[in-house]
């Protein structure tokens, strides 16, 4: 029986397809998609780029169906396999907790309140908390979130933005990225452009009570995206400085009282230390001014029986508090340890361990350990776990402008060169042996200390991605070129095998400027366009995409890089694909397939060149297929299936078995089609290949007769 497929139902489905093409068999899908539109419509059409395009591509595809009942059938069965992917809001792990120390703010309570159970009436409920640093901003936030758990049963969902890599903050696309992982989405469930990113947010809360945090927040443009269309949703933005132009409630915080102020340091110092600090009290709160991060500085400082700041510093707190704190601290610390802690805050790390703030005050990882510990309790860093630290924001300015002139600029230049040098070092030892094979990364340095194996690269790299994003930023500042460039390149790993494309993305940006405007050796500057074009790709920004692997073409061509050429050149073939140009993507493919046959034996890549052309084969059956070439697919899908068989890639062969199915079931030869499903099936680890094998049964609903 003839099942109607709808122009809704159609407009649905394909933006879906065109919004959830994140990871490997996101892609699968959409090139499924893709190849079906093309049978239907008897024509290439290149992907839609709006949700206009969108809508006119389900009119046409429909306008086809109503006159060829076996299409719609077909269209039928594929709407209905992703019935079941429904993402779904998750909550997680909700607010961090509190402190213990909160104290009034009772009037700021009282607004935050209000606006969050007022009327609707068509306005978004958003508050902006604005105030000085230190003022108790997130302490605000959180004590009010602890308190309205019941009021949101969906879930509470916090995310912290001060460990951005740039001095501009986070990206709003990453903002969303962050926030979406929290709401419980996978990562190869998040689709990879900011417009589906931000309508995959607001389907998840329609209809919900939730509570959304932005904490650290440093515009409107990295929040606008999260304003809720949803009544009973709530977003709490927190800003550690001025109030910005966002469309919400503005609450100042302000300073604590007096009285207030000394409540507080009775919780955190306790009664008797304060009753025995009497004499000076009014002095010490003159300097704290109301500032709760000062205050709790002070009443640690009364704990632990430390002498009253100095007159001269007692003077310049009043002013600024936190500054004054800042400066106290260093005075109370051995003088190595505020050394290091100064040295250390001039790269604006997002987090800090032993071996970094080491190499950073050239001394040893024990002792560092040491001084961070020491820094912990003087309240200058915060302890986040596992042996790292991280600044608060304006305390790591404040000591990052102080040293220069407790130390002298050579000194602090030779300390951020100490520290690029070091996590240089041990980037490269980890993306190596994350991709032991890979002629993407560099060799492993002669010194320093080696992963012992792939799983403990990755693991290494990945704890250290923030600080390697950053160092590129800190390079390029300082004028470290080289050191720029070759940190970009050992973040490969990490956007091919983990997906890291929007942390790396500002990275790869500076790095490929670095290598355009210092004339870097072609190589280089081949492998770091490649390595941008990749992840603008990833992140379906096309143009900036083509117009980077181009440039990498150019580049590995003018080195006489052939492997790398090649490699451009069929990256230029996937862009082409994944945009539904499969004429232009199979003559990339027989492009790159040419280009890698120059490669001679003893010449470099020759070793590689077999697995290069069995993955060139694979390219060009997908690309055959979207085509409609079936029998041509066929025969280059079962040459690249019996490589990697031979080689025994099971995963390469699981992926060639999986795109040999869907040419089959394109050619009406389901039975077969279903033969190849449980040998990919059968390949695949069930717990680290849950998409895949997800792709696969969605594949077999298509293939099975209907009931």
């Amino acid at each position: 029986m003839f099942e109607v497929v709808t122009v809704s139902a159609l407009t649905t489905f394909l933006t879906a397809v065109g919004n959830g093409a994140a990871g490997e068999m996101g892609k699968q899908m959409l090139l499924s998609t893709g190849a079906l539109v093309r049978r239907t419509l008897g024509r290439e059409t290149p992907l839609p780029a709006t949700p206009e395009g969108w809508q006119v591509l389900a009119r046409e595809t429909h306008a086809r169906l109503s006159g060829d009942p076996r299409r719609g059938g077909e269209w039928a069965i594929l709407l209905r396999t992703l019935e079941d992917s429904e993402v779904t809001l998750r909550p997680g792990a909700g607010l961090p907790p509190a402190t213990r120390d909160f104290t009034d703010r009772q009037a700021v309570l009282r607004r935050l309140k209000r606006e969050a159970t007022r009327a609707a009436a068509g306005r978004p409920r958003v508050a902006l908390l604005y105030g000085p640093p230190g003022i108790g901003t997130s302490a605000v936030a959180l004590h009010w979130g602890a308190d309205q758990i019941a009021q949101y049963p969906d879930g509470q969902f916090y995310v912290d933005l001060r460990d951005a890599a740039g001095e501009s903050g986070l990206e709003p696309s990453a903002v969303m990225l962050r926030l979406l992982g929290q709401m419980g989405v996978e990562p190869e469930e998040i689709p990879p452009a900011e417009a589906a990113r931000v309508e995959l947010y607001r389907r998840l809360l329609a209809g919900r009570r939730a509570l959304v945090v932005i904490d650290h927040a440093s515009s409107a443009a990295q929040v606008r995206g999260l304003v809720p269309a949803t009544p009973e949703v709530f977003l709490l933005v927190v800003a550690s400085g001025p109030a910005f132009a966002l469309e919400a409630e503005r609450i100042a915080v302000p300073p604590l009282s007096d009285r207030d102020a000394v409540k507080m340091l009775r919780k955190v110092a306790g009664p008797e230390k304060v009753a025995l600090a009497k004499p000076r009290m009014p002095s010490l709160l003159g300097h704290c001014a109301g500032n709760a991060f000062a205050l709790k500085a002070a009443a640690m400082s009364l704990l632990a029986d430390e002498p009253p700041l100095p007159e001269d510093v007692a003077a310049s707190t009043a002013r600024h508090p936190v500054h004054g704190m800042v400066r106290s601290a260093c005075r109370r610390l051995r003088p190595d340890t505020a050394r290091l802690c100064r040295l250390t805050a001039l790269g604006g790390w997002p987090a800090i361990d032993a071996r970094l703030a080491g190499d950073t005050a050239a001394v040893g990882q024990e002792e560092a350990a040491q001084m961070l510990a020491e820094a912990a309790d003087a309240q200058l860093v915060e302890a986040l776990g596992d042996g790292r630290y991280r600044f608060r924001p304006e305390v790591r300015r404040v000591l990052a402008d102080t040293a220069a002139l407790e130390h002298g600029i050579p000194e602090c230049s030779a300390a951020t060169s100490r520290a690029l040098d070091g996590l240089l070092n041990r980037a490269l030892h980890a993306a190596h042996a994350a991709l032991p094979q890979s002629w993407r990364t560099e060799p492993a340095p002669a010194q320093g200390t080696a992963c012992r194996n792939e799983a403990e690269g990755m693991a290494a790299l990945l704890a250290e991605t923030g600080n390697v994003v950053r160092a590129v930023f800190v390079a390029e500042d300082y004028q470290h070129i080289d050191t720029a460039m070759r940190m970009a390149r050992a973040l490969w790993p990490v956007q091919l095998k983990a997906g890291f494309w929007d942390e790396v993305l500002p990275a790869l940006r500076i790095a490929a400027r670095c290598a355009d405007r210092h004339h870097a050796d072609p190589r280089m500057a081949g492998a770091l366009h490649f390595q941008l074009g990749h992840c603008l790709g990833e992140l379906r920004m096309w143009d900036e995409a083509d117009r980077a692997v181009h440039t990498a073409a150019a580049c590995e061509r003018a080195a006489g890089h052939v492997r790398g050429e090649a490699s451009s050149v069929e990256m230029l073939g996937l862009l082409n694909l994944n945009h539904w140009r499969y004429d232009a993507a199979y003559e990339r493919f027989v492009e790159a397939e040419r280009i890698y046959r120059r490669i001679a034996p003893g010449q470099e890549g020759a070793e590689d060149l077999p697995r290069a052309l069995a993955l060139a084969e694979r390219h060009q059956g997908r690309a055959l297929r979207g085509l409609g070439r079936l029998e041509e697919s066929r025969a280059r899908l079962e040459t690249a299936r019996d490589f990697f068989a031979e080689r025994g890639e099971a995963y390469n062969q699981a992926r060639a078995l999986t795109d040999l199915a869907e040419t089959l079931h394109d050619a009406g030869d389901d039975a077969e089609a279903l033969t190849k499903i449980a040998e990919a099936e059968r390949l695949l680890n069930p717990e680290k290949a849950t998409p895949h094998l997800n792709h696969l049964a969605r594949l077999r609903l298509r293939c099975q007769p209907p009931r």
